[in-house]
């Protein structure tokens, strides 16, 4: 294993927005809902994060109910047919 932390990386939609730039975030994968906060170049960037909107959280290996949202994925585009 490596000196860095091992970290788990996952998709998911922002379901809920909390005071002190915490958000409610459903997982794609296993369908749970868990605790996420704004990584610091998020929120140096002025990024806004708004429910709805898909972003990629990162786990730690020691506690799965927590997470960082380190990526806001940009909006699908709706197919013109």
């Amino acid at each position: 294993m490596s000196k860095k932390e091992e970290k788990r990386i996952f998709e998911g939609l922002i379901t809920e927005s909390l005071p002190n730039a915490m958000f409610r975030v459903l997982l794609d994968k296993d369908n749970r809902v868990i605790l996420g906060c704004i990584s610091g170049k998020i929120r140096r960037g002025s990024i806004r994060i708004l429910p709805g909107d898909r972003v990629k959280i990162e786990l730690s290996q020691y506690d799965n109910a927590r997470g960082r949202i380190i990526f806001r994925l940009p909006p699908k585009k709706p197919s013109e047919n």
